[in-house]
């Protein structure tokens, strides 16, 4: 989910200009599973089905900054192979040479982002930064965007709760999410009859919800009999700033098949300015001489507030998508987790 920490970078780039837009194609719906609520092992391996999938590559996608009212959409590319490794990359194409490049592998991570005329490469290793997500400036590990856009598993060892048939509808579950920071809870709901996540929620080992995602247009694969959605939000919550939200809109998918030839895909750029993120947090010192890094949650060029495109109400924690909530799921059921998802903050465009 670091994707969304460029929310509050990319506002240095807004321009405007015709985007290419991706079309999300009507398709039939993924074909049933199940008549009736199943059990949690059965609920289990239908949404494990997407373990087959061990490469997902695109390079028909947008995103779209919904937090930043006046950042178009970008075009993008999205690369990723199993576990850790991820590519993203997304751009205006008014703006030669400009874009942001966000990425991991195995040992570490990092989001690259245009300040000025220079480009910022901000990173951080994974074990390390898991060990502190209580303290750094980003509140989940990246790997969550992974889940996110459709590859979520769902483990019956760590469920809490469920399976429960929601009054909407859906199946919800709550399982534990073990890490060096502490035990976080996990909500999904669950499509009921084809057995697929539509929602995450992930709430830190305090309750404090941190992020969550809503998954749409959702096609199924024959060749790997998964199902993966075609469109994504995602939001972060920060314990200090407003909220970050974005969309991922992709027009079609390669299954098992990186679109992409270059042997240092996953390999992070040799960027001459960058800032370590444990740095930036206070988690580990700066070596001697190197000036105090900015944050990019808070802000690069100004405050959070005048980043978003103007003053912003509510406080962190708070949802950053238009009320009534944008489905009928709503928010989690009071035995899972607790707290409305709140009023919508000024500075957010929705569609």
């Amino acid at each position: 989910m670091l994707v969304l920490a460029l929310c509050a970078c990319v506002i240095a780039i807004s321009v405007s200009g015709c985007v290419r837009q991706v079309a999300v194609v009507d398709v039939p719906p993924p074909p049933a599973l199940f008549d009736t609520t199943p059990d949690i092992v059965a609920l289990a391996a239908a949404v494990n089905r997407t373990d087959a999938i061990r490469e997902l590559s695109t390079n028909s996608a947008s995103v779209d900054v919904l937090s930043m009212t006046a950042v178009p959409k970008l075009t993008a590319n999205m690369h990723l192979q199993r576990d850790r490794n991820f590519r993203l990359k997304a751009s205006i194409p008014i703006i030669m040479g400009s874009g942001i490049d966000l990425g991991s592998n195995a040992d570490e991570f990092w989001f690259e982002v245009p300040e000025g005329m220079t480009q910022t490469l901000y990173h951080a290793n994974h074990q390390q930064y898991a060990a502190h997500l209580d303290r750094a400036i980003l509140p989940v590990d990246p790997s969550w965007m992974i889940d996110a856009i459709g590859l979520a598993r769902l483990d019956p060892d760590t469920v809490l709760a469920g399976p429960v048939t929601r009054t909407d509808g859906m199946i919800e579950v709550r399982n534990a999410v073990s890490t060096p920071a502490g035990t976080y809870q996990r909500v999904c709901f669950i499509e009921p009859t084809a057995g697929y996540i539509t929602h995450l929620f992930l709430y830190s080992p305090r309750g404090r919800l941190v992020a969550k995602s809503h998954a749409t247009a959702h096609q199924y694969y024959e060749s790997v009999n998964s199902v993966l959605p075609h469109r994504v939000k995602m939001e972060l919550f920060p314990s200090s700033g407003p909220p970050l939200a974005m969309q991922l809109d992709v027009a079609s998918y390669s299954v098992n098949q990186l679109l992409s030839g270059d042997p240092q895909l996953f390999a992070m750029p040799a960027t001459r300015n960058r800032v370590d993120l444990l740095q930036m947090s206070g988690i580990v010192s700066s070596p001697p001489g190197m000036p105090a890094s900015r944050n990019p949650v808070s802000g690069m060029t100004g405050s959070s507030s005048s980043l978003a495109g103007g003053p912003v109400s509510g406080t962190a924690g708070s949802s950053a998508w238009s009320q009534p909530v944008t489905t009928s799921a709503g928010v989690p059921t009071a035995y899972t987790a607790s707290g409305p998802t709140g009023p919508p903050l000024r500075g957010i465009r929705y569609e």
